[in-house]
């Protein structure tokens, strides 16, 4: 198990690095590449920071639909389940993300009722979770997958465990929003308050009295302007020039204005992203909405269509080169193109416009707002393609997570030499 384990690991680096490196290894860039490159190789996203219903919105799959998506942390892959698709591919760099996935499959095709499911991956703070687990769940993991699960920490707790002891305070992102909680109480300020608002209006007093000011702290503008500072969010360099763009009052700015759109931008019953950012969990079962893919209403048709998702551990344009041209439908990119140099950006989407079917859509999320595909893509390519902007534009105000500045949709031309 800790050879499988310790080679998913290696593996998953490597793939990363070459993602991510875009500078020279002993350029001041290049050194911040390979620290985010580390600090990559774990469980990044507990939990994936992109609207799922407003990718549905954007993507209108078809139950002839093949979808090609990057996995993450998977709740947005099997929330499209609902809309039907015919089969999902979903493709990642991290290992972890892989098991992560293939464990919330599992437990879809091994547990009968909803409520087992919610328990484990909605709450994900009960003991009988790991038993759970051991019973019904590891015999039926591939090795890749139980070797991750059964992996230990620091202090000797196997991975399955974080379960048991709330899992989305784990991984990289939950310990940075957590890192966010400390740091606020320092100030004194309790960001779980803003939970308690009973309003729309109330979210917002909250925010504007007690967070908002947060950020004019010295200490707290010191660290937003330290690139590495972010790499707990998953932005790695070239995205934190981006997100950073030319905002006067800096990344503490930036970060300040995102966070007030996902406190105040939706009724907290609506924003499962805010409960998860200032509550580190997902609201209780009937106390607001969840991801598609945990609502009881959802479970039974996700259970059954659960086998028509495939994961590979790959970049989607590896997997591309494999396909057949114009056999697939629906693209997610999530926010992957920020990484990108101008080669890979265009060997990217050469791929993706020889194996789209006309008609085919690729939605994408971009930190700073604007389309980052002009200029940097060759017009040879983009031709075949049409932006909808006033679509694009609408759904982005409407994406609920509020951390990225711009969300973008494309359509394939119907008719193509």
């Amino acid at each position: 198990m800790t050879a499988i384990s310790g080679a998913l690991r290696r593996n998953s680096s490597r793939l990363v690095e070459g993602a991510v490196r875009q500078s020279r290894t002993l350029s001041p860039e290049g050194l911040r590449e390979r620290l985010f490159t580390l600090t990559f190789q774990g469980m990044v996203y507990p939990q994936i920071w992109e609207d799922p219903e407003v990718d549905l919105e954007a993507l209108e799959i078809t139950p002839e639909c093949h979808v090609v998506a990057i996995a993450s942390g998977g709740c947005n892959v099997l929330s499209y389940l609902t809309a039907d698709p015919a089969r999902i591919t979903a493709l990642d760099l991290n290992a972890a993300h892989i098991a992560l996935n293939k464990l919330k499959l599992r437990a879809l095709e091994e547990l009968g009722e909803h409520g087992l499911f919610h328990r484990f991956f909605g709450q994900a703070d009960d003991r009988a979770n790991v038993a759970l687990y051991d019973e019904r769940l590891k015999p039926r993991l591939d090795r890749a997958t139980r070797a991750y699960w059964e992996g230990r920490d620091l202090r000797g707790r196997r991975r399955i465990t974080r379960f048991a002891r709330g899992f989305y305070r784990f991984g990289l992102l939950g310990r940075f929003i957590g890192a966010g909680h400390l740091a606020a109480r320092l100030f004194g300020v309790r960001l779980a308050a803003l939970l308690e608002a009973r309003d729309l209006e109330e979210q917002r007093l909250i925010f504007e009295t007690a967070i908002a000011p947060l950020f004019d702290r010295r200490a707290v503008r010191w660290l937003a302007d330290r690139p590495a500072s972010l790499y707990g969010l998953g932005i790695p360099p070239a995205q934190y020039r981006a997100l950073a763009g030319k905002e006067p009052g800096g990344m503490a700015a930036v970060l300040c204005s995102r966070l007030h759109r996902l406190a105040c931008g939706a009724d907290l019953r609506d924003n499962y992203f805010a409960w998860q950012a200032f509550g580190r969990a997902y609201p209780p079962l009937g106390g607001g909405r969840l991801p598609p893919y945990l609502e009881p209403v959802n479970f039974q048709a996700i259970k059954a269509r659960a086998g028509r998702v495939e994961h590979h551990l790959m970049s989607i344009t590896e997997f591309l080169r494999g396909q057949a041209a114009r056999s697939l439908d629906r693209y997610v990119l999530l926010d992957a193109q920020d990484w990108m140099g101008p080669a890979a950006l265009n060997e990217l989407w050469r791929e993706i416009t020889r194996t789209a079917q006309p008609g085919a859509r690729v939605i994408f999320r971009t930190a700073a707002e604007a389309d980052l595909l002009p200029g940097r893509v060759s017009p040879e390519t983009l031709r075949h393609w049409a932006y909808q902007s006033a679509r694009s534009a609408e759904l982005a105000a409407r994406d609920r997570s509020a951390i990225y500045g711009g969300f973008h949709l494309y359509v394939a031309a119907e008719r193509r030499p």
